[in-house]
């Protein structure tokens, strides 16, 4: 199936890191763009040297308790080369466990990360399954680095990377097993993302979304929540929204798990490090004043 962005709607170009220009397709809304170009310029350090660990790079978050005998003592030399590996390692749990929900996964099935990234996740699931893996993304850099890691790994044929809108994607109606978002739902209407996820799903296949949202026994989002918005030039959406949207487009939540315990030792690892960017204080008050929650949320399609 072609894009559904037309040949006269894609306006510029930008060369591969094979040479080769590929084409960008336009964004459809000044804010897209807005998203492209913060994307296509972020190039934070807790994102590649969290990577360079093992080579999975990731633009999420972590779960899981902190492993303080692998970390040793503060003092020593090695210390912060052993707390980043520690904070990749809890990254690297936290695609797992969005893995371990997308259910039985057949090598024939194709799967679709959208907002994948530099495509740390999408290498896992080919690496656990043996599937096809599309990724979307608006920033052409990302898709260009998740493509040329998966060439350096042997896996292009596999998993690939496309500059797209994850509202509007090129895949057939039906022809995905299962897909997910993993920290990007923020970035989108619920309704209009929720309604191609069930166009792209098979009957019967799985979406995962593992996000931060805000708490509506909270009242309204707090000023830790409008921080991260800011941040992250981001929308960050109520619990109460995921559920509403997704019941309105025929996905059918079958587990619902509130990460909220699981992610505050990341963040709280991570406030010790030279990797800070200035929202840690953010996510650490608003997970503990409960007016923020991060959240797994599998529904199938029915």
């Amino acid at each position: 199936m072609d894009s559904p962005v037309t040949s006269t709607e894609r306006t510029s170009t930008a060369p591969t890191t094979t040479g080769s220009p590929v084409f960008i397709p336009s964004p459809a809304t000044p804010y897209q763009g807005d998203i492209a170009r913060y994307w296509d310029g972020e190039a934070r350090p807790v994102n590649l040297r969290l990577g360079d660990v093992d080579g999975l790079y990731h633009h999420h978050y972590g779960i899981g308790d902190v492993d303080h005998d692998a970390l040793g003592d503060p003092e020593n030399s090695a210390y912060e080369k052993k707390l980043i590996a520690e904070l990749h390692r809890l990254e690297s749990a936290q695609a797992e466990l969005l893995l371990d929900h997308l259910g039985p996964i057949d090598r024939d099935d194709t799967l679709v990360d959208a907002g994948c990234g530099r495509g740390g996740s999408m290498v896992m699931a080919h690496q656990r399954f043996g599937c096809k893996v599309e990724g979307v993304t608006l920033s052409a850099k990302q898709a260009d680095f998740a493509n040329r890691r998966a060439r350096e790994l042997g896996i292009d044929d596999h998993v690939r990377a496309r500059v797209c809108n994850m509202l509007g994607t090129p895949f057939e109606t039906g022809q995905a097993a299962a897909s997910w978002n993993n920290e990007s739902s923020m970035y989108v209407d619920l309704d209009d993302l929720f309604a191609e996820h069930s166009r792209v799903l098979a009957t019967g296949g799985r979406y995962v979304t593992i996000t931060g949202c805000w708490n509506p026994r909270y009242g309204q989002p707090s000023k830790w929540v409008s921080q991260i918005n800011a941040h992250f030039e981001c929308n960050i959406h109520s619990r109460r929204e995921y559920l509403r949207a997704m019941a309105d487009h025929r996905l059918v939540p079958q587990a619902v798990v509130d990460l909220t315990p699981a992610t505050l030792p990341y963040w709280e690892l991570r406030a010790t490090s030279s990797l800070v960017t200035g929202i840690e204080e953010a996510f650490i008050n608003s997970y503990k004043d409960g007016s923020f929650q991060y959240l797994l949320i599998a529904a199938d399609r029915v």
